[in-house]
């Protein structure tokens, strides 16, 4: 039946591939059976190269291409958009870039993509659209990479196939990343104005590692590539034919016709796999666990309760080790941590989820989604050389008496008459709006981040760093809230005797230099923003006043595209 009806769509004209699609979608993902793949291992690049015994910056090519994926062992191959030198070699995720310390690496973003995307795309919100109306546009930031305003990925520096055509804020077709930053993880990702949501979701998205041996080799933490992971997570649904699901219907689709305020997958995949398992020594293992999902929190935790073993919070160590049995971890959040499997009294453990969706208040997991991948532990112990030092790594502390701004940043959601999201602001103003965010360049700052939805927003600063200092819950929220929305004053809608209710403690695994925090709804969040280096006295290498400047924004794709994101503009 389902073939004589594609017959017939054909004939008349109508072969979308999304009509066909929603005929042969799934009734449920979970029909997938889980722990049948093997944890891939992602591919390596790596920033530099050794030149008569010296290292020296390396020069890569990186493009985007359209290619077919194997998610699951039983599910037919999937068309993404991916990362790679080749089309031959482009992976989900991309590969991972190992950057040394102080050694340059430059990288050419190349578009390979076609002249039409492979996921719904909704041109009513602002949105990276081509004069030609043709390509898909695409731009990379380096999330947690401090470098020049040029190639930091602005949103409208995006470009499509061959850099035929350009954004308005496009700057040069190769990046300069300095690597000169503390060591630590970042990841690459798409950040294309208004198709951020799609492009991750399709598969754009890669690690980047900075690598200082001088400093993380007398740790003596595990390391190498058997012992030493990163594990990319996100989720998914997919129609029966292999295909990415995204609802083409928006929740308000008289204003928007396709947007959805989040994006929840049944499907949870790592490092390209859908709920894999990855045999392991009874030993001690290091794993970068980075989670790209769109809108999707993690609460980890592992089924036989051995604990994490807190080692760095996003792109930079903690000073001392910090150990949990729970973990939360918000879209674009990374959590560097060890997991010692000689502890186990059972032969496997499961990485598994109990975060509600949306967070903090939404629906509770299910059977498919409350499972991340599955650790098959090995019988025997075997020598393990590596430990865990009691100290890591410590910078400096915060000099408060050198703060020279403050500012209210407030976040907002917007709803229409049917009472459901139309758009997102902070500060109230568009993305279009004037810069209001002029930092000096080497000043510290403490910004007051003001929550005035009901959603947890993961809060993210380009070039930035910055410390929680405290969570303080607003008290008489709805006054306070009406005073915001009529006036958009803090100060003069008396936001400090509002913020009189209750403090919430900064965990300890996320107290030290962060580039994403988890924003609580009704709550207003202090932080200090540092924008020079965490580690020494040095000025930036490059000229951070230059266009097209730098971007803050909620990290839930679908918030970030529509368009709880404002732009930054840093001063001398």
């Amino acid at each position: 039946m389902i073939v004589v009806i594609l017959l017939l769509l054909e004939i008349l004209g109508c072969n979308d591939i999304e009509v066909q699609n929603e005929i042969s979608l799934w009734s449920s993902s979970t029909q997938l059976k889980m722990f049948v793949d093997e944890v891939q291992d992602v591919p390596k690049l790596y920033g530099y190269k050794v030149v008569h015994g010296r290292l020296v910056p390396n020069s890569l090519t990186i493009g985007m291409f359209q290619i077919t994926w194997k998610f699951h062992r039983d599910l037919p191959p999937t068309q993404v958009f991916a990362y790679g030198t080749s089309i031959k070699k482009a992976t989900i995720p991309g590969p991972t870039i190992e950057a040394h310390y102080g050694i340059d690496t430059y990288i050419t973003w190349q578009n390979h993509l076609p002249s039409k995307h492979i996921l719904p795309w909704d041109r009513t919100i602002p949105t990276a659209i081509p004069p030609n109306q043709e390509g898909v546009p695409t731009v990379v930031h380096l999330h947690g990479g401090i470098d020049e305003p040029e190639s930091d990925g602005h949103a409208d520096a995006w470009f499509t196939n061959g850099f035929k055509q350009r954004g308005p804020h496009w700057t040069k077709k190769t990046y300069h990343y300095h690597n000169k930053q503390q060591p630590g993880n970042a990841w690459y990702h798409d950040h294309a104005m208004g198709l951020t949501r799609v492009n991750l979701l399709a598969g754009l998205a890669g690690s980047y590692i900075i690598r200082h041996p001088q400093v993380e080799d007398s740790l003596g933490l595990p390391y190498g590539d058997e012992f030493d992971k990163v594990l990319v997570v996100c989720d998914k649904d997919f129609y029966r034919n292999g295909s990415i699901f995204l609802n083409s219907t928006g929740n308000n689709p008289d204003i928007h016709p396709e947007w959805q305020p989040e994006y929840f997958g049944s499907v949870i995949i790592v490092n390209g796999k859908a709920w894999p398992y990855m045999k392991v020594e009874r030993r001690k293992y290091r794993f970068r666990i980075i989670n790209t999902s769109n809108a999707r929190y993690y609460g980890f935790y592992l089924t036989n309760r051995l604990p994490f073993i807190h080692i760095g919070s996003d792109s930079a160590y903690l000073d001392r080790p910090i150990t949990t049995n729970h973990t939360l971890l918000a879209p674009s959040e990374i959590a560097d941590l060890i997991i010692d499997f000689s502890k186990s009294q059972s032969s496997f453990a499961v990485l598994a989820n109990d975060a509600p969706y949306p967070f903090p208040s939404g629906n509770s997991v299910n059977d498919a989604n409350s499972k991340v991948m599955k650790f098959i532990i090995k019988d025997k112990n075997v020598d393990d050389p590596t430990h865990i030092p009691p100290t890591l790594i410590k910078y400096p502390p915060p000099d408060l008496s050198s703060v020279s701004q403050t500012r209210y940043i407030a976040m907002y959601e917007y709803s229409g008459p049917s009472d459901r999201p139309t758009h997102l602001y902070i500060n109230a103003l568009s993305f279009e709006a004037p810069v209001t965010e002029t930092p000096k360049v080497g000043s510290t700052e403490i910004w007051y981040v003001i929550n005035l939805t009901e959603d947890n927003h993961p809060f993210h600063i380009h070039l930035g760093l910055f410390l929680v200092l405290e969570q303080t819950q607003l008290l008489d929220f709805d006054t306070f809230k009406e005073c915001m929305v009529k006036m958009n004053d803090a100060v003069k809608c008396n936001v400090h005797l509002h913020a009189q209710g209750n403090n919430l403690a900064v965990q300890d695994y996320e107290s030290g230099w962060k580039n994403v925090f988890k924003m609580s709804p009704f709550y207003m969040t202090k932080i200090l923003v540092k924008f020079s280096y965490i580690h020494s006295n040095e000025s930036y290498p490059f000229d951070a006043t230059k266009e097209p400047g730098y971007i803050y924004h909620c990290h839930i794709l679908e918030h970030e595209d529509n368009v709880m994101m404002r732009p930054m503009k840093l001063v001398k």
